[in-house]
């Protein structure tokens, strides 16, 4: 094990958008085994080489860029599902959306009609919890 150590030291390794292709990749390798398709068998070799070649570069500032823009344009979705899972899972609140400025609004459940007020707007609306 120490061999890997060593081969590695100097080597920027893993990161999300590693993980993303190693997942691509798996996800490609099956379906090529499903269809029996030449073509995706070699794009899911291409993506893992890929994989490969950023995880075994020492170029270190580029791969954190392209880690950096790839965080950036799947933030906002990362972001959107953990929202909706939290939601899922907080059995004591009702989440309402303001009439005028969009802006989401927590309340408590169970406790029947309730007058809201938006924090952001200020706008006062009434809804059933």
């Amino acid at each position: 094990m120490n061999w890997v150590r060593r081969m590695m030291a100097g080597r920027y390794g893993s990161d999300q958008l590693g993980m993303a292709l190693l997942g691509v990749y798996l996800v490609l390798y099956l379906l090529s085994r499903m269809f029996h398709s030449r073509l995706l068998n070699w794009l899911s070799l291409a993506v893992i080489l890929w994989g490969f070649y950023r995880m075994l570069s020492r170029q270190i500032p580029q791969r954190q860029a392209e880690n950096a823009r790839f965080l950036e344009a799947v933030g906002p979705m990362v972001r959107k599902y953990n929202v909706n899972k939290c939601r899922r899972q907080d059995k004591e609140h009702c989440y309402f959306k303001c009439p005028n400025c969009g802006q989401q609004l927590r309340v408590p459940k169970g406790k029947g009609k309730l007058s809201i007020t938006c924090r952001n707007c200020g706008v006062n609306f009434e809804k059933k919890t």
